[in-house]
């Protein structure tokens, strides 16, 4: 890979591990970018987790467990140095792609994995009427009190029972009004 091809804006790319490594290799790779003040290169260093419900002897208990065991995700800007970083990372057995150049997610990949570009825009502001498309609230128009990019969700006042009522939707679930 040569200087010039790197692509100077941060993409996310998936580290493969040793099973049973992923925080270990997040931590240290956390640890490693701030020794070697290398933050303007690493924007996020992710082991996907989802929250599993366990029943056992009539007691729910909630687990976290691995989406993907064995893989870690990184929001990183490649070069040489980040490439190579990586790369020796204790646990690291490589970038998932072919060869030795990482292949970076597409958004398509992202989004089916639940982590949303953060570059979404929406077209409503704050204040803004908007209309609910789908869900129990579905035809109802509400006021935009809330936005919020990092968990794409949006807080809505509706009118229910004579009241001002908030409702959090996610951002595909509602659409401005003009």
């Amino acid at each position: 890979m040569s200087q010039k091809d790197y692509v100077m804006e941060p993409r996310w790319y998936v580290v493969h591990t040793y099973s049973g490594y992923e925080n270990k290799v997040k931590t240290d790779l956390e640890k490693t970018v701030k020794n070697r003040e290398l933050e303007e290169y690493f924007f996020d260093i992710v082991v996907p987790m989802e929250e599993q419900i366990e029943i056992k002897d009539g007691k729910r208990k909630a687990n976290l467990k691995k989406v993907f065991p064995g893989y870690v995700l990184v929001k990183m800007i490649v070069t040489e140095e980040t490439w190579y970083i990586v790369r020796n990372t204790r646990g690291v057995t490589g970038f998932v792609g072919s060869g030795t150049d990482p292949i970076p997610l597409t958004d398509e990949e992202i989004r089916a994995m639940g982590f949303e570009d953060a570059s979404i825009s929406v077209d409503y502001d704050v204040n803004d009427s908007v209309q609910i498309l789908n869900g129990p609230f579905k035809d109802s128009i509400g006021t935009v009190k809330e936005i919020n990019k990092e968990k794409h969700k949006v807080k809505v006042l509706i009118s229910m029972f004579g009241r001002e009522t908030p409702v959090e939707l996610e951002f595909s679930q509602i659409q401005k009004v003009d």
